[in-house]
């Protein structure tokens, strides 16, 4: 059955404030409570790093946590899990970065 039209019931969607982030030096308008991962697929984003050895492009999976292929360096800080990590303001997102070799 396909539905064609949005469910009644449903309260209507509100975003939380608006902010801004950086993702691979480009400035992006991200919301409270979203995630890095969130925002990144928001912006059409759906590689978020490419593994070590191969370099085949890796996003979001399981979005739960559970596993690697959402990595992303957040402020420098790298091997942060997108689907976990929530933007805060003037937040550095770089999808660019080599993964950790442990991680890859």
């Amino acid at each position: 059955m396909r539905i064609n039209s949005p469910l009644p019931d449903l309260p209507p969607f509100q975003r939380g404030e608006p902010m801004t982030v950086q993702i691979d030096g480009q400035a992006v308008t991200a919301y409270r409570g979203e995630t890095v991962a969130a925002v990144l697929l928001a912006e059409g984003q759906r590689s978020f790093r490419r593994t070590l050895k191969t370099g085949r492009p890796r996003g979001l999976f399981c979005g739960i946590g559970l596993c690697y292929d959402c990595l992303v360096t957040v402020d420098g800080v790298a091997n942060v899990r997108a689907c976990l990590a929530p933007v805060v303001e003037g937040m550095r997102i770089d999808t660019r970065a080599e993964p950790e070799e442990s991680q890859g």
